[in-house]
C-alpha cells in the first residue's frame, strides 16, 4: 500500500512541473461521530432495532409456547394432530426466520438512508477545505478523497509509454 501511495506520489509531482504540491490527511471517523446528524440517525437505527428486536421475542416466546404444548400431548393424541402442530411450529420458524431477515434489511437500508447525507456533507466538507487551502490531494488511510484541479491525470501518457491503447 505504502509503495502504491510512493509510486502515485512520485509520477504525480512531474507532472505537476513546478507546482508546490501540498497534501493533507483526513480521518473522518471523528468527524462522524461529532456530528449531531450522527447522534439523530443512530438514535433512530436504535430505536427501530428495539422494535424488530421485542417482535422478534414476540416470535419466540410464542414458539416455545407452542412447542412446550406439542410435547405436552399424550401418547392418545392423534398422530395427525400431533403432525399439524409440527407443520404449525415449522411455518412459524419459517416465519420469524423470515422476519429476521427482512428486519436486517430494513435497518440497513434505514442505516444507508440516514448516513448518505452525512457522508455527503463531510464529503462537501473535504472538498471546500481542499479547496480554499490549496491542496493537491487530501488522504485517508492512504486513499485520495480530494484530488485538486492541479492535479494531471496521467494515465493516457503511461499508457503512451508502454505502447496501449
Amino acid at each position: 500500500m505504502l509503495k502504491k501511495f510512493i509510486a502515485a506520489i512520485m509520477i504525480a509531482l512531474p507532472a505537476m512541473g513546478f507546482a508546490q504540491a501540498k497534501f493533507g490527511i483526513i480521518n473522518t471517523q471523528p468527524v462522524v461521530e461529532s456530528l449531531p446528524e450522527t447522534k439523530e440517525a443512530a438514535a433512530h437505527i436504535e430505536n427501530a432495532s428495539k422494535k424488530y428486536q421485542d417482535e422478534f421475542k414476540n416470535f419466540q416466546d410464542e414458539l416455545e409456547k407452542k412447542y412446550s404444548e406439542y410435547q405436552a400431548m399424550g401418547d392418545d393424541t392423534p398422530q395427525v394432530m400431533k403432525d399439524r402442530r409440527m407443520k404449525d411450529l415449522q411455518d412459524l420458524n419459517t416465519r420469524m426466520n423470515e422476519f429476521r431477515a427482512t428486519a436486517e434489511q430494513d435497518l440497513q437500508r434505514q442505516q444507508e438512508q440516514l448516513f448518505a447525507p452525512i457522508q455527503q456533507k463531510i464529503h462537501d466538507a473535504i472538498t471546500a477545505v481542499g479547496k480554499e487551502g490549496g491542496f493537491t490531494f487530501i488522504f485517508e488511510n492512504m486513499v485520495p478523497v480530494y484530488t485538486g484541479e492541479s492535479v494531471i491525470d496521467v494515465t493516457d501518457l503511461v499508457k503512451a509509454k508502454l505502447g496501449v491503447k
